[in-house]
């Protein structure tokens, strides 16, 4: 019989604390909520003339305050992490440390994230990760020396979240200036 001093105490999920950890990780792999905006802003300036750069700041502020956004940058970086200290086994050790082309897991974390404001996401997701713009030209950069196989994909998505939720809120807002009551707003 256990004693009561032995007794495991519930996990309980504290919100704050992976909230503060996803930006600090993000910061301590060298990557700035300004640079992701970049991706944000090439991504809907076409279709928003009038887009601010701190409307896509405060965009990507709103996505990383999603949980599951939270969870795919964390296991990410530590997936990227556990692979520079060659922590994993073979051959996966192999395939992320050079991030093999073959190799789908960090497109499929990132569609976790990706998926958080719908399908417009993915479009958005697939533009910038074939042209790598900005940040994450220099994330997929493999002689600068750190590994970022899942830190590319996820900043991708990040900024393609972002881009939909924009896409997203700015339709509400037409319909609302034409009288029309939304009939949705689901979009935080």
């Amino acid at each position: 019989m256990e004693h009561p001093e032995h007794e495991k105490i519930p996990y309980s999920l504290n919100s704050r604390k992976v909230a503060e950890a996803t930006r600090e990780w993000l910061h301590k792999r060298g990557v700035t909520i300004p640079e992701i905006a970049e991706l944000v802003m090439l991504l809907q300036k076409k279709y928003y003339p009038d887009l601010t750069m701190e409307e896509c700041i405060d965009n990507v502020e709103k996505v990383l305050r999603k949980r599951e956004v939270q969870n795919a940058v964390l296991t990410g970086i530590q997936l990227d992490l556990m692979a520079e200290q060659g922590q994993l086994i073979p051959p996966l050790q192999e395939m992320i440390e050079n991030d093999e082309g073959l190799y789908g897991v960090d497109e499929i974390l990132a569609f976790s994230i990706v998926n958080v404001y719908g399908s417009i996401g993915f479009t958005n997701y697939g533009y910038v990760d074939k042209l790598k713009p900005g940040v994450l030209e220099r994330l997929n950069d493999k002689s600068l020396g750190p590994v970022h196989t899942f830190l590319d994909d996820i900043v991708g998505a990040i900024a393609s979240a972002a881009s939909s939720r924009i896409a997203h809120r700015k339709q509400s807002e037409l319909e609302e200036a034409l009288g029309e009551k939304p009939v949705s707003d689901d979009i935080v």
